[in-house]
């Protein structure tokens, strides 16, 4: 077989496995780097290169990974933009997690959200009690949008993070 169709067959495959993983493993965490999380990733991005190109180190052979790397993500994003079904598939829907001053504790207990988190993000936003919000939404990058009926409306950016517990117990 051709080395370098070899690479590309290897690199797709690889990319395809790591959007399935981040789909099952929780692409909302992903907006919550901490130090415990850059180093996965580091450390797969090591575990998974050689898997992609195999014993080729040459250039020529990271560059054809890389671009096929680049081009699948186009062509995903494309599909996505697209198609509202495929779209549906790879990205996580946002959660509503406050309406009209009603907490959805489902939502809440499911997604792991603590009322501190939700309060701090509150807070973030300028929100003091949950009478107060209009909507809140975990949004699919991890991030808490807090909606309230006030017309001075402020553009806040909270990130949620991985609590201590779920990162000890290896959640």
């Amino acid at each position: 077989m051709n080395p370098y169709l070899d690479i590309v067959i290897r690199s797709a495959t690889v990319y395809f496995f790591m959007v399935i993983a981040l789909r099952v493993f929780g692409k909302k965490e992903l907006s919550q780097l901490n130090t415990a999380d850059v180093i996965l990733i580091l450390l797969i991005s090591n575990s998974v290169q050689n898997a992609m190109v195999g014993n080729n180190t040459t250039l020529w052979g990271g560059l054809a990974a890389a671009t096929v790397l680049f081009a699948i993500n186009f062509i995903l994003k494309k599909l996505m933009y697209r198609y509202k079904k495929f779209e549906e598939l790879m990205l996580e829907k946002p959660e509503i997690l406050i309406h009209s001053g009603t907490l959805d504790f489902k939502n809440l207990s499911k997604l792991d959200i603590t009322s501190d988190e939700l309060k701090e993000a509150m807070r973030e936003h300028g929100v003091e009690n949950f009478k107060d919000v209009k909507l809140a939404m975990l949004e699919i990058d991890g991030n808490i949008s807090i909606i309230t009926g006030e017309n001075t409306l402020k553009q806040t950016h909270y990130k949620r993070r991985k609590n201590r517990k779920n990162l000890i117990q290896g959640n």
